[in-house]
């Protein structure tokens, strides 16, 4: 129970930080600031939490990070069952704390939806979100797998590592998608979203949910393809 616990509060801070600077700062492109500070915010919350619940939990926080440990045969099923739900309610949780605190500040969302992901990027190409989405949670993913693996010697700098190749998969990202990488962070801002009026998002949630899933799946294939031995 201790592990999903550790789940459910790294994935609430990731959303409540991460979510959290992106509605404050806005992220797109052309405010350079923002854009950067949000990714920023995403992959140092990941680095913060690593070494706060890593030792717990592993500090997953993204189901389609626990979908590439348990095909890497690091986790149960059962267990990682326990870890999306987990994790969804820490999103919608730190959703609903953002919720509150901009509400009661009567601080604008310059994101305009909590924060949620979007295909305005790519002009609403659902194929080509499925794409971006894909092809970022493969890297994500796959480096996961590189830092962690018992055959690494990586150490304590596990958690840095994973928490910057998280900000640079925003940096291209966040132009194109806002970034996913992981469907339960799209997952509360869009369901916070549409509980407040905005049910745009929840259009294009199913590519928030399936691309990171076959990312993660191909990053765990191809990892064990390459890790095992001849």
């Amino acid at each position: 129970m201790k592990k999903y616990i550790a789940e459910f509060i790294g994935t609430l801070a990731l959303v409540t930080l991460g979510c959290g600077t992106a509605m404050l700062v806005g992220c797109d492109a052309a405010n350079g600031g923002g854009y950067i500070l949000t990714a920023l915010a995403f992959g140092l919350t990941i680095v913060g939490m690593a070494y706060c619940v890593g030792n717990i939990s592993g500090c997953h926080i993204n189901p389609a990070v626990s979908l590439g440990v348990l095909m890497s045969g690091g986790m149960t099923v059962k267990d990682f069952i326990g870890y999306v739900i987990s994790q969804c309610l820490g999103a919608l949780a730190g959703s609903g704390l953002l919720a509150l605190i901009f509400k009661l500040g009567q601080v604008k969302d310059m994101t305009g939806g909590f924060g949620t992901n979007g295909l305005g990027g790519v002009h609403g190409s659902a194929v080509a979100g499925l794409i971006v989405e894909i092809v970022l949670t493969f890297f994500f993913v796959f480096t996961i797998l590189g830092v962690t693996s018992k055959r690494g010697n990586h150490g304590s700098f596990a958690g840095v590592v994973i928490g910057f190749t998280l900000v640079l998969v925003h940096i291209l990202g966040i132009g194109l998608t806002g970034t996913s990488v992981n469907p339960a962070r799209s997952f509360g801002p869009a369901v916070v979203a549409a509980i407040a009026g905005n049910t745009a998002p929840m259009a294009s949630l199913w590519v928030f949910i399936v691309a990171p899933l076959i990312g993660a799946a191909l990053a765990a294939c191809v990892y064990k393809f390459l890790e095992k031995e001849n």
